[in-house]
């Protein structure tokens, strides 16, 4: 109900037209089911966009979709509908360079070089999943709406910890410009993009990344980091405990708080498992992945789906 009236509230931004113009540049769009498990038979496209493009125009181009609340929500994309799944609650989600999109796909405009994904999956465990990691190097490199946030790198376990070191030396490969160090206590703000980095014990000292500590419902990411920082619990979509990882596990997951741009966390158990969350990071590895845990050098993305071996 709380996500209807959201909704309902969205209808009157929802009603602007598409618009036409000079061509702006390519847009990658990606449809996907079950939390990115499964690709919808269009795939990952390259569309060229126009001044006025919306992420409804974008999507009616190559789907056959149908909408609801006055054209604004995507009830149903090539027949894959919203509404019951299984007995849960599943719907239509998009997102932008890694970013929930706040208002209808009506609204949402689209700039050159954005990323928009739309997933089909369950939300009874998280009504929100605020960020994502799998349009990497988004938003790091453009930004949102063509607006480029400055990035800020936090070494939480130490300005010489060579996994942080790690994470700079990627983000600029893959092509991100507006790179600062900085504390914890001075990297906060509402357009800041955040990279977070160390053992989770260090990491757990910032109030947003310590939000994955309370489970999916408030971080929006399907594993469960401890507060002694030696664990790290891997969750299915019902936010069920799967698997439990201990020594040289990694995690790299995106969250945020409201009005916020995201906070990425590289971490892990140990040095080792934040070193191989590091190594994790390029965009062959996050693809299509809403968080990504390492284990013994193997992805596990999540939310786990299919059998565990039990926690």
């Amino acid at each position: 109900m709380r996500r209807l009236v959201v909704l309902l509230a969205l209808l009157p931004l929802a009603g602007c037209g598409f618009g036409s113009g000079a061509s702006t540049g390519d847009v990658t769009l990606t449809v996907t089911r079950d939390f990115g498990a499964q690709t919808l038979h269009e795939g990952i496209d390259q569309e060229k966009a126009s001044e006025g493009d919306t992420v409804m125009r974008l999507l009616e181009r190559k789907y056959d979709i149908q909408t609801r609340f006055g054209g604004g929500f995507v009830r149903e994309i090539d027949g894959v509908a919203g509404g019951r799944e299984n007995g849960r609650r599943a719907d239509w989600f998009y997102y932008v360079n890694g970013i929930e999109a706040p208002v209808g796909a009506a609204e949402r405009r689209v700039a050159a070089g954005e990323r928009v994904w739309w997933d089909h999956h369950e939300w009874d465990a998280a009504q929100r999943v605020p960020a994502v990691v799998g349009s990497f190097p988004e938003p790091f490199k453009s930004g949102s709406e063509g607006k480029r946030f400055p990035v800020r790198l936090v070494c939480a376990s130490g300005d010489d910890d060579r996994s942080c070191g790690e994470v700079q030396r990627r983000l600029e490969d893959a092509g991100v410009t507006s790179l600062s160090r900085a504390t914890l206590e001075q990297s906060a703000g509402e357009e800041v993009l955040r990279v977070v980095v160390g053992r989770w014990v260090d990491v757990r000292r910032d109030a947003v990344a310590r939000r994955l500590e309370r489970g999916p419902a408030t971080s929006g990411v399907f594993a469960r980091t401890n507060i002694g920082g030696d664990t790290i619990t891997l969750l299915d979509s019902d936010a069920q405990p799967v698997r439990t990882l201990r020594a040289g596990a990694g995690l790299v997951a995106a969250t945020s708080v409201q009005a916020q741009a995201p906070t990425w966390v590289v971490t892990g158990t140990d040095d080792v498992g934040v070193a191989a969350a590091a190594a994790a990071l390029t965009e062959a590895r996050l693809e299509q992945r809403f968080a990504l845990a390492v284990d013994a050098g193997q992805d596990v993305p999540l939310p786990v789906t299919g059998a565990g071996t039990g926690p």
